[in-house]
């Protein structure tokens, strides 16, 4: 009789184990499974104000639907191309679809833009000149000297009769299109970065806001001349393929083009940024 009792006692320790044992693996198994489903982590590279401004506002609303929004601020216009083609990043927020199409070109990636956000009204700025009518002979213009927006800065001056651009078969406009150049402006091409530096320098720089920002220059006030809303140069999120139409992308894209950040737009940055949506 004892050796029954013990044989059974010794099976119920056996199943309860067992049964202890199954219990702890389905619930860690569940927390693993709640942790993944309650948060996902989203890598946005970005530059300035206003872009990592709104990176900032929507955080919030990504955290309550289950995104954790990590923004990495970079120091130059080149490494949030780099970071998000090596998918060290999973989107950046910085650059217009044009200067998005020039690095996918030259780096064989495969970047594509999400929505475009707000044009940053790219003007003509002079330290010594209250219009382009007095600029001289001869006067130097400073533009940036990557391909897409040595293009704008033409478009720009051509859409205002300064000079004119004739027909071209290529997808950028250069120097070489100029057909009508009446005061025979002299175009100095320098880095972006390098833009509002030459401030001092050149007669005119073609610069956007973000640049011009710091001199304390806004295009509504001190640009000679601006760029408006009609052109492909919005300020735009951009993803690659692999990753543009997941959950979480589309989340932020939706929060980067809500009311809210319309309204910061209109209130902080005026003609600035103007929302694209």
């Amino acid at each position: 009789m004892k050796k029954l009792w013990l044989l059974l006692a010794t099976t119920m320790l056996v199943l309860a184990a067992c049964g202890g044992a199954g219990n702890s693996e389905n619930e860690q198994e569940n927390a693993e499974n709640n942790e993944t489903g309650e948060q996902t982590t989203l890598k946005v590279a970005s530059l300035i104000p206003p872009m990592t401004e709104i990176l900032e506002i929507v955080k919030p609303q990504l955290a309550e639907e289950g995104v954790d929004l990590e923004v990495v601020v970079l120091g130059d216009n080149v490494q949030p191309n780099n970071a998000l083609a090596n998918k060290e990043v999973d989107a950046n927020f910085f650059q217009h679809v044009p200067y998005m199409e020039e690095f996918n070109k030259a780096n064989d990636a495969n970047l594509t833009p999400v929505t475009p956000i707000y044009f940053a009204n790219y003007g003509v700025y002079a330290k010594n000149f209250e219009s382009m009518d007095e600029l001289p002979e001869g006067a130097t213009v400073a533009i940036a000297n990557d391909v897409s927006n040595i293009d704008r800065s033409l478009k720009l001056l051509d859409q205002h009769g300064v000079i004119t651009l004739g027909e071209t078969s290529e997808t950028y406009y250069t120097q070489k299109d100029i057909v009508e150049n009446p005061k025979n402006l002299k175009f100095e091409e320098v880095d972006l970065l390098m833009l509002a530096r030459m401030y001092d320098d050149a007669d005119a720089v073609v610069m956007t806001p973000a640049y011009a920002s710091p001199l304390g220059l806004t295009p509504k006030s001190d640009a000679l001349l601006t760029e408006g809303t009609d052109n492909e140069f919005a300020i735009t999120l951009v993803a690659r393929e692999d990753n543009v139409d997941s959950e979480a992308i589309q989340k932020l894209a939706e929060a980067m083009t809500s009311e809210e950040v319309r309204q910061f737009l209109e209130k902080e940055y005026d003609e600035t940024a103007i929302p694209a949506f």
